[in-house]
């Protein structure tokens, strides 16, 4: 039995926060009338009423969420503005009245997209799937075929130099960045840290720590020398934080795959925080 996992995680959204809680019974459910505190929660408001009700007129927005014409406008040009909705003409059938037919609003693919999906837990599941059908070998090797697909291209780092190690890390972060982890480089003391901003499968590593460790993996091949993870997403950290040394003593020898995996799996889903990480940032 063959099981397919290249796209499970990489392409994992964020958790939606109110999936937990149960969507409105009914797909034709009715949106109450807002009682924002805010412009943001009316425009969620909006945003939701058009996902349900969609394609809708303005005018029908404004009766359901209690909305003034004037505030329906301006939340409909900022959606249509950022992508999120599109307008067009009630078909003739649906027109009421003569004139010209209205216009209807609906939410985009974009739109749809910033509502949250269910990936995590698909991707918890089918993770689960895989150790229960090859063991945790199989989570260990899914994890490192996936660090190894976003550092495809990537060669190993052939000499040390602060000059070079400094550039094989900005290469490596630029990786990550198109993987869609928003990482950086900077430089820190007498190393350079590679700071990954998002990650997103951060949800999942924290059920699944091999997933960071295989990354940590991949900086020691490529660049040489040992790294130190110093925070991460997955523990609750803002970033998820590696110091690379720019010296490398000439004594020093890259660490073996098991030693990786002894020093990495301490690094997410522990009980116990790193406060190195978070002094760090």
């Amino acid at each position: 039995m063959e099981f397919r996992h290249t796209d499970v995680v990489k392409t994992v959204g964020l958790r939606n926060a109110e999936a937990a809680a149960g969507r409105r019974e009914g797909a034709r459910g009715v949106v109450a009338p807002a009682a924002p505190t805010g412009e943001g929660h009316t425009r969620e408001a909006v945003v939701q009423l058009l996902l349900e009700q969609g394609p809708v007129t303005a005018t029908a927005i404004g009766e359901r969420l209690g909305l003034s014409p004037a505030g329906v406008r301006r939340h409909l040009d900022a959606l249509i503005e950022s992508g999120e909705a599109r307008a067009t003409r009630s078909a003739p059938w649906q027109q009421k009245g003569r004139g010209r037919p209205a216009k209807q609003f609906q939410l985009t693919a974009a739109g749809r997209g910033r509502l949250g999906h269910a990936y995590d837990d698909l991707a918890g599941a089918a993770m689960r799937q895989l150790r229960e059908i090859g063991g945790q070998a199989a989570i260990t090797d899914f994890a490192r075929k996936r660090v190894a697909t976003i550092v495809a291209g990537i060669d190993r780092l052939a000499q040390h130099s602060p000059e070079t190690t400094a550039a094989k890390a900005r290469e490596i972060a630029e990786a990550f960045t198109d993987a869609g982890f928003a990482a950086s480089t900077r430089k820190v003391g007498a190393g350079v840290q590679i700071c990954q901003h998002h990650c997103p499968v951060s949800h999942v590593a924290e059920e699944f720590p091999e997933l960071c460790a295989a990354e940590l993996e991949a900086f020691r091949e490529l660049l040489g020398t040992h790294v130190q993870r110093l925070a991460t997403i997955a523990n609750g950290d803002c970033a998820c934080t590696t110091h690379v040394p720019l010296v490398v003593p000439a004594t020093s020898e890259t660490t073996t795959p098991e030693e990786n995996e002894s020093d990495a799996a301490a690094q997410p889903a522990t009980a116990s925080r790193n406060d190195s990480g978070r002094s760090a940032e």
